[in-house]
């Protein structure tokens, strides 16, 4: 049995398109996991956390998957840690930032694992590329659409990257 996920992955230090890139590749990898769509490359404004982060390359992923929300968990973090992610400072810069949005239709309170994610609809950074990929796409029964536009931070939103764009230079 198989479960389709959302993923989202985030960065600002180092080469942060390159690093979303080997992160999706990283998610194929697993024989567990099969990448079914990935979002277009939103670039946005940091949201809370220390004043003078560079901006975010934000990006959303659809897996299907037959790993246990927590064994997909520890396989994010994982490639956290691939990417010399630190943990030092909340809402901090990090080189890579992979959470679970949603996995199915799994409601869960778990100290190690919130589903779905506990400030997704509230993150334009987080919606707005995830609309672009499904516009059809709905959250706790809300389209992710409107969420984005409801979202405090929708005008951090500063734009998208095509496939063309090259990485922007490390930080």
């Amino acid at each position: 049995m198989t479960v389709d996920s959302i993923i989202a992955l985030g960065s600002n230090l180092g080469e942060s398109r390159d690093t979303l890139s080997k992160a999706i590749e990283a998610l194929a990898e697993n024989d567990r996991i099969s990448v079914e769509d990935v979002s277009p490359v939103a670039v946005t404004a940091p949201v809370g956390g220390p004043e003078g982060q560079p901006d975010y390359l934000n990006q959303i992923v659809r897996v299907s998957t037959g790993l246990s929300p927590f064994a997909l968990l520890r396989f994010c973090q994982g490639i956290e840690e691939d990417f010399h992610r630190v943990r030092t400072v909340r809402w901090g810069p990090r080189t890579l930032d992979v959470d679970i949005v949603t996995f199915g239709d799994l409601y869960m309170d778990e100290p190690e694992l919130n589903l779905p994610h506990p400030r997704a609809a509230e993150r334009a950074f987080v919606l707005a590329p995830w609309a672009r990929m499904d516009p059809d796409a709905v959250l706790d029964g809300v389209s992710v659409a409107e969420l984005a536009e409801q979202a405090a931070d929708r005008d951090g939103v500063r734009g998208y990257l095509d496939a063309t764009d090259k990485p922007e230079p490390s930080t």
